[in-house]
């Protein structure tokens, strides 16, 4: 390439479409800084790129395509310097016809994959979309089936309904539990409840109707009125109660009760 040769449109047009290595795109940018012709002709190509690239329909680039495309060029131009002596061709002897059959399947090319590259990254940030909804959908599940529990305990015509108290005159704390030994399902209403020391927690306990051990059911704690519950705590089903019991435990739990119980309460099917 010298100062009175032009730069083969096939390179201009691999420039426009960055298919040219980093060498050979200085020499170009380096030429058609001096060169008018060169620089409009490459002006002229890039704007042919962008308008193809707007209007053409946006259809998946088939597999192999921009390979092929390269191919074909270097074919040509393989072909072309064999038969033709090593000279350099002005832009202006190329006859316009040649321009206007040769390059519109090029840049049609040209467009499929810079379409075929929107499409993937639109399509990533559907997917991610998609799942963000997903894991929505999934929490608004779990919650419902929560209500559902609780709502089943408390409208079953077989849960059991105790008052707990600690038997001493107003305000003494109270609670109310319904109870659903099948499910093993459990809600506790608590008023009254005095403050705790630092570092200490109610417990609720399960008394099995068989002897067994008592069951620990929740911790809970007061708020300033006195407050609290616990609903559906992880207790086994189908133990038969024969009654309740709150104690005053550490606040990381307890295997046993430790005495006294301060609220107390006996099953309708126990009696008393």
């Amino acid at each position: 390439m010298t100062d009175n040769a032009h730069i083969p449109e096939e390179t201009l047009a691999l420039y426009a479409l960055q298919a040219l290595d980093q060498a050979e795109s200085a020499a170009v940018r380096a030429h058609s800084v001096g060169c008018a012709e060169c620089r409009a002709e490459l002006a002229r190509l890039e704007g042919d790129l962008a308008l193809v690239a707007m209007s053409a329909d946006q259809h998946p680039v088939p597999a192999g395509a921009r390979e092929r495309f390269l191919n074909r060029i270097g074919h040509r131009t393989n072909v072309a310097q064999k038969n033709e002596p090593a000279t350099v061709i002005s832009i202006e002897s190329r006859t316009p016809a040649r321009r206007s059959v040769a390059w519109p399947a090029w840049l049609a090319a040209a467009a499929m994959l810079f379409i075929a590259i929107g499409l993937g990254f639109e399509v990533h940030t559907l997917s991610r979309q998609l799942d963000a909804t997903a894991q929505r959908l999934a929490e608004q599940t779990v919650e419902s089936r929560h209500a559902h529990e609780v709502l089943d305990l408390l409208t079953a015509p077989a849960a059991q309904h105790i008052t707990l108290t600690a038997g001493q005159t107003p305000p003494a704390p109270s609670a109310r539990a319904v109870y659903l030994a099948s499910r093993g399902a459990l809600v506790l209403e608590a008023n009254n409840l005095k403050p705790l020391p630092p570092s200490k927690a109610y417990e609720l306990w399960v008394i099995p109707a068989s002897g067994a051990a008592p069951i620990p059911a929740g911790l809970f704690w007061p708020d300033a009125a006195g407050s609290a519950s616990v609903v559906m705590p992880r207790i086994p089903a189908g133990v038969a109660a024969k009654a309740f019991g709150v104690t005053i435990e550490n606040d990381n739990g307890s295997a046993t009760p430790t005495l006294p119980i301060v609220l107390a309460g006996a099953t309708p099917a126990a009696g008393e």
